[in-house]
């Protein structure tokens, strides 16, 4: 298959390069990073969706994403599926999707997860929106790619996931970190900790996959001074899309909105700004509680 990529950044590099080395023809283009090996370096957005059958996009935000589709959609010729790898707002990823309908194109919103781990070793998992169709078509591709792709439904539907998906990431890894740090001060061994809450009614993914205090449970970034597998500042991105996202459609999220101002606090004012998102444990241990009234 022919295949365009844009954005060959940290998670668009490796996913383009699993692709050429499954023997597809990749075509990529990127304004900054570096184009990585099986790949074919073009100039162009343009350039790189001419005569693709696919064209993959994974960039920073929705605002790119339609500038981009502005190149990309009148190069493609008429059948091509036009899939957006990135996190954007749903209203993005609807608009962009019927950009492509009008043009004669098929649209996949396909959002991941997996980080750059799972870039690196093709086992993102993909949630996707738009025509089972279009899914059909790009479903090989996520195979190499990943190692999991669930059809959400139509346009938007992907980023939907997404969004709810890093919305409660958010906000468990927060309450995990915080119960470390209340161990800390209560006493108890952070080892003991894990054992005991990973295999009890508090377990979950950020405790028991991606363990937050180094030393404890798997490998995890904690282990490595907190340099981001996920970075903070994407994961403030994630939930300020969540909480964009629950004004639209009126939805009360008192925990996402709690999390998005932690994060936001923690990246633009106290330091997390290009540390993994689970350094907000060292972060929350060096605090004292505030305390109010007498």
């Amino acid at each position: 298959m022919k295949i365009g990529f844009i954005g060959l950044g940290n998670m668009g590099a490796p996913m383009a390069a699993n692709l050429a080395k499954a023997g597809h023809e990749v075509a990529g283009f990127d304004t900054a990073a570096p184009t990585p090996e099986g790949v074919t370096a073009v100039a162009s957005a343009a350039e790189a969706a001419a005569g693709a059958d696919v064209v993959i996009t994974m960039l920073p935000n929705g605002q790119i994403l339609r500038a981009v589709a502005d190149q990309v959609v009148p190069a493609m010729k008429q059948g091509a599926v036009l899939c957006d790898c990135s996190t954007v707002d749903v209203d993005s990823a609807r608009g962009v999707a019927e950009q492509a309908r009008t043009a004669g194109l098929g649209s996949l919103d396909a959002p991941v997860s997996g980080g750059i781990g799972g870039a690196q070793g093709g086992t993102l998992t993909f949630m996707v929106g738009g025509s089972e169709a279009d899914f059909g078509t790009v479903g090989p591709l996520f195979d190499i790619m990943g190692q999991k792709a669930v059809h959400c439904g139509e346009a938007g539907a992907g980023q939907a996931a997404k969004i709810c998906n890093n919305m409660i990431l958010g906000v468990t890894m927060i309450a995990t970190c915080e119960a470390f740090a209340l161990a800390d001060k209560l006493g108890l061994d952070r080892q003991k900790m894990f054992d005991v809450v990973s295999t009890s009614s508090g377990y979950s993914w950020s405790m028991n996959a991606y363990c937050p205090a180094p030393g404890v449970g798997p490998k995890s970034p904690a282990d490595n001074d907190y340099k981001p597998g996920f970075a903070a500042e994407l994961m403030l991105k994630d939930l300020r899309l969540s909480q964009s996202a629950a004004d639209s459609a009126d939805a009360e999220t008192p925990m996402g909105a709690l999390a998005t101002r932690l994060y936001g606090s923690f990246v633009e004012d106290e330091g997390g700004r290009g540390r993994d998102f689970s350094a907000m444990l060292p972060h929350l241990a060096g605090k004292n509680r505030t305390r109010t009234g007498n």
